[in-house]
């Protein structure tokens, strides 16, 4: 399923092909932070946090309705470079994606570190102690959208080689 819901916008008679939005996962054991970009692919937003039992639904809802044409998904990895045991969670969620839409470019982007710069991210926008408690996917929302920027900031890099799913042996 590839949806390429592209349309034209028009300023000062310059028309502008507005591309399909970009999806960013930090793909979770209990909850799933979700991010994504403006249809121009200019901003990172944070979009969501999604119970993890619910994703492949509300991501089956989600895609084709706003025309997400790529899907990032934060790959962990230890600082040996080797990845996390957190990956035979997030591999078979990503088997089943791409299963389901195997259409759609599904990238992995390093997520060493996200979860720490979330975390000074909110302590440093003057976020309240009270309300960091109690919201516990506000670090995972955060975490999507650094991983989303950071593929942002380097897909446009001379020598970026994207790490496309699946993995090729």
């Amino acid at each position: 399923m590839q949806n390429s819901r592209k349309c034209a916008i028009f300023a000062r008679d310059r028309k502008l092909t507005v591309m399909g939005r970009i999806l960013s996962i930090d793909y979770g054991r209990k909850r799933t932070g979700l991010a994504v970009t403006d249809p121009l692919q200019i901003i990172a937003n944070g979009l969501t946090t999604v119970p993890t039992h619910e994703l492949e639904k509300w991501l089956m809802d989600y895609i084709p309705r706003e025309g997400v044409e790529r899907v990032i998904v934060g790959m962990p990895r230890r600082m040996s470079g080797e990845m996390s045991e957190s990956w035979q969670y997030i591999e078979p969620f990503l088997n089943r994606l791409h299963k389901l839409m195997a259409d759609l470019p599904i990238e992995l982007v390093d997520e060493r570190f996200t979860s720490k710069l979330a975390s000074q991210t909110i302590l440093l926008s003057g976020v309240g102690k009270q309300r960091r408690r109690e919201d516990k996917g506000m670090i995972d929302e955060v975490s999507a959208t650094i991983i989303l920027q950071q593929w942002m900031d380097n897909r446009s890099m001379p020598g970026y080689n994207a790490v496309m799913f699946p993995l090729k042996d």
